[in-house]
């Protein structure tokens, strides 16, 4: 799968059928956050249709992805609660925002690819610290920016343009100041 922005925390425990995943998908529409990014983008020029995501198998070990003009693919097998099914869409509009509001966004240039997945990390909500304790990192302070730091990096190495380590972390390290600062749309980082 070609992945502009894939969230590789992928729950890993089965997962669950794509029909499953579907309803998940539906639910997750309803959440606040979801409609709040669906109602930016929209006011950006580009609308977003309940058919710009889709449920399905995924033979990479990321959790979804977002692709420009595609949309956004939510992996059912690496999924299970709904909970993660939300992250997935949340952390996904986010890059579909930044590709909507940046006309030369360049999912190969490595400091692009590396603010959005900031961008994605830090404003979706994955690294709050009760999901950084489920995931076993029990750091209490600096939390935050380790995770998304990590998750960043993690995301680069999937990009064949960015997997090798130093590419990865001189790329987000060019851009973090200013992409962690990025909080738009949000008046400030949920």
């Amino acid at each position: 799968m070609e992945d502009a922005g894939g969230d590789s925390s992928g729950g890993g425990y089965g997962g669950m059928t794509v029909e499953a995943c579907e309803g998940m998908i539906r639910k997750s529409l309803k959440l606040p956050m979801v409609k709040f990014l669906r109602e930016k983008m929209e006011e950006a020029g580009c609308p977003v249709k309940e058919r710009f995501f889709k449920a399905t198998v995924c033979t990479d070990k990321v959790s979804g992805g977002y692709m420009t003009g595609k949309g956004v693919v939510v992996c059912s097998n690496h999924l299970t609660f709904q909970d993660e099914v939300n992250q997935v869409i949340i952390h996904e509009l986010i890059h579909a925002y930044d590709d909507c509001r940046a006309a030369n966004l360049n999912w190969t240039n490595c400091a692009h690819h590396a603010c959005s997945e900031i961008r994605a990390a830090h404003l979706s909500g994955d690294c709050h610290f009760k999901r950084e304790l489920l995931r076993g990192h029990t750091k209490l302070r600096g939390h935050e920016q380790e995770c998304v730091k990590r998750r960043v990096q993690m995301s680069l190495a999937n990009n064949p343009y960015c997997s090798g380590p130093s590419t990865a972390k001189n790329a987000m390290e060019a851009v973090w100041e200013i992409c962690y600062n990025d909080t738009k749309p949000f008046d400030r980082a949920p």
